[in-house]
């Protein structure tokens, strides 16, 4: 393995490792903080392609930790299916190839949910508006994630102001990021656009990812995951921006 190889294996595991511990302390955050580190250090296409099997792993994980599977699948279904749709039709502007494009796309999707995260307001979204608002905000989402490898926005803040108990909240978001995880994978499947050493290194990386989410439990008790969660926003928001100059 060349000098070169040894770097970016290493960068990747580190990447990895420092977004399980975000994931750890805060509960979510892994895929985001992943796509904006390695969005720097290589393709936001090869980023993505690293992103699968960690990614998968945990949020898997988190989408069967919880009691109401079912009872969320059923809610969430066309929102989950308009994400697939999105994926598959955004994921051709990743796959085009066009590094500069897309890196731009990532850190404005970076910086928007930061930008969000911060400082946008609580709102609450009326049960009456949900059966139309959903499939919108899934197929937005999935022309995001399919265009920048990023499944935050606006699936996140979405459901965050349904009301949702804290417990359903949490599967509620497994749901959407194991659905949105398993739509980009078959969407850049599709176009041939993954690479059968990224794959390999993809698997090596859930490793770091689970060892860093177990670094970051044991700190939560001795970080307050706010104030954990909003230096890790800044951070995000300040890649992002950089990532959406073109400055790197």
């Amino acid at each position: 393995m060349s000098d070169l190889s040894i770097t970016f294996v290493s960068a990747v595991t580190a990447t990895f490792f420092a977004a399980g511990i975000v994931k750890g302390v805060t509960g979510m955050g892994l895929p985001t903080v992943a796509m904006g580190v390695l969005g720097v250090l290589t393709s936001p296409l090869t980023a993505a392609s690293l992103l699968i099997a960690p990614s998968s792993v945990t949020n898997i994980w988190q989408l069967f930790a919880g009691p109401s599977f079912v009872p969320l699948l059923r809610r969430f279904w066309p929102m989950m299916t308009a994400i697939i749709a999105g994926t598959m039709l955004g994921s051709a502007w990743l796959a085009s190839g066009d590094t500069s494009l897309t890196t731009r796309g990532l850190g404005a999707a970076l910086v928007l949910y930061a930008a969000y995260s911060l400082f946008a307001r609580q709102l609450r979204v009326p049960e009456v508006m949900e059966p139309w608002l959903s499939p919108v905000i899934g197929a937005t989402t999935g022309l995001i994630t399919g265009s920048t490898g990023v499944f935050v926005i606006p699936a996140v803040p979405y459901l965050q102001v349904l009301g949702l108990a804290k417990d359903d909240l949490v599967q509620a978001l497994g749901l959407s990021f194991t659905v949105s995880t398993i739509a980009l994978a078959a969407a850049l499947g599709l176009r041939g656009a993954f690479d059968g050493g990224n794959l390999v290194l993809s698997v090596l990386a859930i490793v770091p990812a689970l060892a860093g989410m177990w670094v970051g439990q044991g700190l939560r008790g001795r970080i307050a995951p706010e104030t954990f969660r909003h230096w890790s926003l800044v951070c995000l928001l300040l890649l992002g921006a950089e990532m959406c100059l073109g400055t790197h």
